[in-house]
């Protein structure tokens, strides 16, 4: 009889097989990790998506609660502004007609001479000429200073349509004619003219009550 081994041949295609499995779990277990992590990140990133959905919503209902305004305050704030608006530029306006007064004074106490004295200075505003309507500003008197010892005039001085007059004394005729001439070189004088001119006697020596005026250039004009 002829004998027939059973056991299994230890054969090297049997060895074979084994690396095929190694390369085979090592894939698996790469994939494994590959899905945790991008797993781990989904994760991550909803809870990012979540918090700022949060924080969104939050925002929202801050923006819910703030009180609308009412069309009427609306309107009123708006008629608030336009208000405010017109009265700006009527300020300006007035501003840019306004007589530097401070200016004109100091001017014409530098020309002054030495041998004539003031018993008053007056001035008036310019009129705006786009108002036809509006009543005349009333004179404002600048300055008003009288000298001891001397008469005060028998009336008042009429000062036509200057806008400035200056009334006082001097000695002579040609005290009134320097003055006058020396008004003729300030900037903000023109169309200079005198009013009057009359002899008087103070303590027995004669001298010359007079007023001169004078326009006053518009605030802007060229000299």
């Amino acid at each position: 009889m002829r004998a027939i081994n059973l056991l299994p041949r230890d054969d090297r295609r049997s060895r074979r097989q084994k690396p095929p499995n190694a390369v085979v779990l090592t894939g698996v277990i790469g994939a494994v990790v590959v899905t945790a992590l991008i797993c781990g990140m989904l994760v991550l990133s909803h809870g990012k998506v979540q918090s700022k959905q949060a924080e969104l919503d939050g925002l929202r209902q801050e923006l819910g609660a703030i009180p609308v305004p009412a069309q009427a305050q609306v309107a009123r704030s708006d008629a608030l502004v336009a208000d405010k608006q017109k009265r700006i530029t009527a300020l300006n306006a007035a501003l840019s007609r306004r007589v530097a007064w401070d200016r004109v004074l100091r001017e014409f106490s530098m020309i002054l001479p030495d041998d004539v004295w003031l018993v008053k200075i007056s001035g008036k505003p310019p009129t705006l000429s786009t108002d036809q309507s509006a009543a005349p500003v009333p004179a404002t008197s600048a300055a008003t200073s009288a000298a001891a010892g001397v008469p005060q005039p028998p009336g008042q001085a009429t000062d036509g349509d200057s806008l400035f007059s200056a009334e006082g004394y001097t000695y002579s005729q040609n005290g009134v004619a320097r003055l006058m001439a020396r008004m003729a070189v300030v900037p903000d004088f023109e169309h200079i003219q005198l009013l009057f001119s009359e002899r008087a006697v103070l303590s027995g020596r004669p001298i010359y009550h007079f007023s001169v005026g004078a326009d006053v250039r518009a605030p802007g004009t060229g000299t």
